[in-house]
């Protein structure tokens, strides 16, 4: 069963510039409110303001990319970790086998069954974790608590070289929030994932800032060598927000054809472009004949700023 949405706590963009987008009053006194925390109903509370007015704000500024709704999910999520039966286990080990001496720990941990199978998840030795994955009833819900728990860099390694367990979107999601996940297990698993799943990463409030500064090196690393297709699928999907990973960077000549053969609406979009140091000035050219550009004199004056701005 997938897990419950919890309700949307808009959060400003920090790339996006207020001054520069069309707001009434009233909807830039919604903005100055967000900060991630509160949901639509504390916004009313805060501001005073009806309901309806606050969703009315937020699609406005959603629709100019100054704050982003949440992503519908592309599948079903696996539940999270029963954090009752976690803690039972974690009781059990810290009051029972903790005490053990370690290799006995690891010899245990082997032939272990449940409930101290689970237990043995919390054991912070690499032994015991190697001595797990020995063990034939240990299986994706052990593996989630060894990713989510474990502490040390070799053990959380040791389970994400089981390619089964390494493909398990729990087990994953787990190794990515843990704090102590190696950036050699992180390269390996998002190395060949597309732009905009790096992208999603390098933005993710729900991993710690070790992994998204790995994950932007991955993206600058995979953004250099990919295909024209795949450059033009995040910069247009992110309105141009991930260009902030890849300050820099250039893009090629196809890359620049598939972009001015779209037409641009998202005011979101053009001002990232005009802040992106490397944008090409066959892009800045098209983006001047855009009629959202032709109609916000800002726009159009921050792409003819640009030191690639044709002249």
């Amino acid at each position: 069963m997938a897990k419950k949405q919890e309700p949307w706590k808009p959060f400003l963009d920090p790339g996006v510039d207020l001054r520069g987008l069309p707001l009434t009053p009233e909807e830039g006194f919604v903005a100055s409110r967000l900060d991630g925390a509160t949901d639509a109903r504390g916004l009313a509370a805060v501001t005073g303001l009806p309901p309806e007015r606050i969703e009315a704000a937020l699609e406005k500024l959603a629709s100019l990319g100054a704050v982003v709704r949440p992503e519908a999910p592309d599948e079903e999520e696996p539940d999270e970790p029963d954090e009752t039966a976690a803690g039972i286990h974690r009781k059990l080990y810290e009051t029972t086998l903790r005490q053990l001496e370690s290799g006995e720990r690891a010899a245990r941990a082997k032939l272990a069954v449940d409930p101290e199978l689970s237990a043995f998840c919390f054991d912070p030795l690499p032994e015991v974790v190697h001595g797990l994955l020995e063990n034939v009833r240990f299986g994706p819900v052990q593996a989630r608590l060894v990713a989510a728990h474990h502490p040390t860099p070799a053990g959380l390694d040791a389970v994400a070289a089981r390619a089964g367990f390494a493909a398990d979107p729990g087990v994953r999601r787990a190794l990515l929030r843990n704090p102590q996940l190696p950036a050699a297990v992180l390269r390996r698993l998002y190395a060949g994932r597309r732009l905009l799943e790096q992208y999603k990463l390098v933005v993710s409030h729900e991993v710690p800032e070790q992994t998204r500064r790995t994950a932007r090196e991955l993206l600058r690393t995979r953004f250099a060598t990919a295909e024209a297709d795949e450059r033009v699928e995040v910069i247009l999907k992110t309105e141009g927000r991930c260009l902030g990973a890849l300050a820099g960077l250039p893009i090629d000549a196809k890359t620049t054809a598939l972009l001015c053969g779209r037409p641009v609406s998202s005011t979101l979009l053009v001002q990232n472009l005009a802040r992106w140091s490397a944008c090409p000035p066959g892009l800045i050219a098209h983006l001047l004949k855009q009629e959202i550009v032709r109609r916000t004199p800002a726009l159009k004056l921050a792409l003819q700023r640009h030191p690639n701005a044709p002249h």
